[in-house]
Formats: C-alpha cells, structure tokens, sequence
C-alpha cells in the first residue's frame, strides 16, 4: 500500500478534515486527520496494519499504544503481527498501564500512534515501557505529520509510518487563523481530555 492510496481511504472515509483544529499537542492546524473515522471499517483496519506491518525492520514481543487514539490501531498492528496488544491510559494526567496489564523486563515493544505530530504521546508510552523494564525497538503510525523523516532518531528507534504528510501547525499564539478571526475558535476533535484553547 502506497501513501496515496493510504490518503484516498482517509478521503473516501471523510476522515481528512479541513478547517481549525486543536491537536493533542495542543497546537492549532488547519487539518485533522480522524483516524477513528478510518478504523471504524473492520476490514481497512486490517489493511493498514498489515501494511505497516510488512514495513517493519524490528521484531517486537508486544505493541503498545496510547488511548484512546491508538487503542484501535495497536490491536490491529498486534493482529497483523500475531502479538498481544496493550494500551497506557491517564491517571492524573500521567500515562500508565492499567486493568492487569503488565510488561516483563527485557519485553521488546512496539509503540503505535495513529498520528504523529510531535512525538510527545509516544515518548511518554517510552516512559512507562522501561519503567517496567522492557525495551521499546520502534515507533509504527499511519501518519507522520512531524515534518521529519524520523521524529525518534534522537531516540535511537526506527520509525515506520505508511504516509508523510506536510502539515502546518502552530503553536496557539502563533496561529494564523485564530488571528485571521475567519475559521472560529479552534475545535479539538481528538480523544485528550480538556478545555479548547484558541486565541
């Protein structure tokens, strides 16, 4: 699968959103991509994750992802792979393996994200991976929209993405459409907690 054939199911499915977003990041952006709107088909669930999961260079024992966004998404990947999937969850608003799930030390992990903006998701799923004692061998998306050929290099991880998608996001004071007064306050489509913020 070719990253314009990725974009076309975001297109077909109407999970390519234009307008003034807030992202989980907290920066503002004139596009959203809605994974879950994409997911939500069984069978394109499917065809992702197995598409990314012939992209792979490492060999994880387990995936993990962080909800919600990636909840979906990780069991998918794990499923393509035939591993079991878990997900970190907030409390008081820090990352954390809930509801009996549990790493082993020297674990290998694969950490998910629907999309990737910044990375800050992921290397907070990083955090609670190796507090475990288990070791995070790479970072799988659909879309990476960092602007970077690989946001975790810093990191020592490869990084699979099945589309480079450049998009432009601002920080909130920065933001040209929240100064332009012509879109609206910005809308936070994604699964974050919290109030809106926009200028």
């Amino acid at each position: 699968m070719n990253q314009e054939q990725v974009l076309d199911l975001f297109r077909r499915t109407n999970a390519m959103l234009e307008g003034h977003f807030q992202l989980s990041s907290g920066r503002h952006s004139n596009r959203y991509f809605q994974c879950a709107l994409l997911l939500a088909d069984p069978r394109k669930a499917e065809q992702l994750a197995q598409a990314v999961a012939a992209k792979l260079e490492v060999t994880p024992d387990i995936v993990v992802g962080p909800a919600m966004g990636a909840v979906t998404w990780a069991h998918e990947v794990a499923r393509a792979l035939g591993l079991c999937s878990y997900f970190t969850e907030r409390v008081n608003e820090k990352f954390a393996l809930r509801r009996g799930f549990h790493l082993e030390a020297g674990q290998r992990v694969l950490v998910v994200e629907d999309v990737l903006t910044t990375g800050g998701s992921c290397r907070e799923v990083f955090e609670v991976v190796r507090s475990y004692g288990a070791i995070p061998v790479g970072v799988a998306s659909i879309i990476n929209r960092s602007g970077q050929a690989n946001p975790f290099e810093q990191d020592g991880l490869p990084f699979t993405c099945l589309a480079q998608v450049d998009v432009q996001s601002w920080l909130p004071e920065q933001c040209p459409l929240c100064a332009a007064k012509t879109h609206g306050p910005a809308i936070k489509p994604g699964s974050r907690p919290g109030a809106l913020k926009s200028s």
